[in-house]
């Protein structure tokens, strides 16, 4: 009777075992997206799509989670082994340059939850690395048009009142 339970539990351990499999070998190719015109959006948008080859099949519902910057985000499956992170932040706060979306499974986000309440500063190492660059975004010309028409509206009418003061004088 023992015997049926301590083979019971020994098949269910070792089916979670296959089930909670990790990505051996990943290897990714990605793209990415970012809003470049800060004067016509509230929020400047960063997106990276990129699909996920490993040696060993995945499950389907293999979950993947991200985090940029210290700030978690949940990759979103977009099709078979295609995922996409996106996220937004203001125009004020949106720096140019490279930023690193490190993307973690859930063995390695468990990891990085349990080691960040001992230390905010804690790190784990991720699945893999995706590089999202930003160029920087446009915020308008340094000099409107309507100051810039105005100074001239006003030079042009000094320049025609000094030279009627003259042919008068």
């Amino acid at each position: 009777m023992v015997t049926k339970y301590v083979i019971a539990l020994f098949a269910l351990c070792s089916m979670s075992g296959a089930l909670a499999q990790s990505c051996q070998n990943p290897q990714v190719e990605a793209a990415s997206f970012t809003s470049l015109d800060a004067t016509v959006v509230t929020q400047i948008a960063y997106i990276t799509e990129f699909t996920l080859k490993c040696d060993n099949p995945l499950p389907p519902n293999y979950a993947l989670y991200a985090e940029v910057e210290g700030k978690p985000l949940t990759a979103a499956r977009i099709g078979e082994n295609k995922y996409q992170v996106s996220w937004t932040e203001e125009p004020a706060r949106a720096r140019s340059g490279t930023h690193e979306v490190r993307i973690l499974d859930e063995e390695g986000w468990a990891s990085l939850r349990r080691a960040r309440r001992a230390d905010p500063a804690a790190t784990v190492p991720p699945l893999l690395a995706v590089q999202l660059t930003h160029p920087g975004s446009y915020s308008g010309p340094w000099v409107n048009s309507e100051v810039l028409a105005t100074a001239m509206s006003v030079l042009v009418a000094y320049t025609a009142l000094r030279n009627k003061s003259r042919i008068l004088a």
